[in-house]
C-alpha cells in the first residue's frame, strides 16, 4: 500500500486544477464490488477543461487511470499508483434534442435511457439494462438486449493525455464487441447517440420489459461487477461465456469471500468478506477450468485496476 509520505510528495507535484485532489482515498467504498485499495491521489476535475489543462500540466511519467461509477471494475488490494481521475460533478449533464441525447460521461446508463424515454425518443432503451456510466459504456462498446453503443453512437468528445480535447466521430472508434478505440490515455467527456421519435408507452414498456428481465435472470441487488467474462467469438463456438462456466461446474465455486453466483454464473460476487485478491483469484481458477473442460479461453470483461496486495485464499 502506499504510504502516506509517498502520496503527499505526488500530491506536491500535480499541476493546479479547480477541481479537487486528495490523496491516499480509499476506493472500495466507490466499487461496486467494495473491495480494494486507495488511489494514491484521487482527482475530481471540475469540468472539460479543467480536466484538459491538468493533463497538459501533468508530467507523462505520472500514471493515470480513469474510473467511473466503477460498476465493472475490479480495484486490487494494494491501490492505484499514480493519478485517479474520476468524472462527477460537471460530467453528469444530458441534454435531449430533437433526433438524441447527449450526455456527459458520468452520467448513468439508466439515467441518460429515462431522459429518452420521457422526450419520445427511442433506439437507446437498451441503456436502461446496463449499470454503469456513459464513459465507461462508451469505452467499452457497452451492449445488452438488443442495442450497443456503436449502433447509436454519433460521436464522443475525448480530452487527449496531452490535454487536447478532441470530437470523434464513431467510424473513428473503431468499434468492434466489447471494445472502442480510443486515443492512448484518452479520457471520453460526452458524447451523443441518435434515437427517433417514438410511442413513449411503447418506449417505458420495453425499459420495463428489459429492467424485470434483467432483475429475473441477474444478481442485481448483490456486491458483483457484472459480466465477468466476454462471449468467445463466433468462430470458438455456439457456447456462451456463462454456458461454459457451467458446464465446467463452476456455478457456485467459491474462493474466500467471493462466489461464483448461482443465478448467472458469469458473475462473480462478494458475498461479504471477500478481498480483490479473492475476486480476480476465483475469475482465474474459472478461466483455467473452462479452458481445461472446453479448450476455449475466456477474456475478462471486468477491468482490473491497481497493485495486488497477498495472497488469495484457496478455492473450495
Amino acid at each position: 500500500m502506499m504510504t502516506a509520505s509517498a502520496s503527499t510528495h505526488l500530491l506536491d507535484r500535480l499541476p493546479p486544477l479547480t477541481g479537487r485532489a486528495q490523496a491516499d482515498v480509499p476506493l472500495a467504498p466507490t466499487t461496486w464490488f467494495r473491495v480494494g485499495g486507495p488511489a494514491e491521489v484521487l482527482v475530481r476535475p471540475s469540468s472539460a477543461a479543467d480536466l484538459a489543462r491538468f493533463l497538459a500540466a501533468l508530467p507523462l511519467e505520472i500514471p493515470v487511470v480513469a474510473i467511473g461509477a466503477a460498476s465493472n471494475l475490479i480495484v486490487r488490494d494494494g491501490g492505484v499508483p499514480g493519478v485517479v481521475l474520476r468524472l462527477a460533478r460537471g460530467f453528469t449533464g444530458i441534454d435531449v434534442e430533437a433526433d438524441g441525447i447527449v450526455a456527459g460521461a458520468a452520467a448513468l446508463d439508466v439515467t441518460v435511457a429515462e431522459h429518452a424515454a420521457a422526450a419520445g425518443l427511442s433506439g437507446i432503451e437498451f441503456l436502461s439494462g446496463i449499470p454503469g456510466s456513459i464513459g465507461g459504456a462508451l469505452a467499452m462498446n457497452a451492449g445488452a438486449y438488443g442495442g450497443d453503443v456503436a449502433n447509436c453512437l454519433d460521436w464522443a468528445e475525448i480530452v487527449t493525455r496531452s490535454g487536447e480535447l478532441v470530437r470523434l466521430g464513431a467510424a473513428r472508434l473503431a468499434f468492434a464487441y466489447r471494445h472502442a478505440s480510443l486515443p492512448p490515455g484518452g479520457i471520453v467527456v460526452r458524447a451523443r447517440f441518435r434515437a427517433v421519435s417514438g410511442d413513449p408507452a411503447v418506449i417505458a414498456a420495453r425499459m420495463a420489459e428489459i429492467r424485470a428481465a434483467r432483475e429475473s435472470t441477474q444478481p442485481v441487488r448483490a456486491r458483483t461487477g457484472g459480466s465477468t467474462f466476454r462471449n468467445p467469438a463466433s468462430g470458438t463456438g455456439a457456447m456462451k461465456a456463462w454456458e461454459l462456466i457451467d458446464a465446467a461446474g463452476c456455478r457456485g465455486l467459491t474462493r474466500g469471500g467471493a462466489q461464483v453466483a448461482e443465478k448467472h454464473c458469469n458473475f462473480l460476487l462478494n458475498t461479504g468478506g471477500a478481498t480483490a485478491a479473492d475476486i480476480e483469484g476465483l475469475g482465474e481458477e474459472v478461466r483455467r477450468r473452462v479452458h481445461a473442460a472446453s479448450g476455449v479461453t475466456l477474456d475478462w470483461e471486468i477491468k482490473r485496476i491497481g497493485r495486488p496486495l497477498g495472497r488469495p485464499e484457496v478455492v473450495a
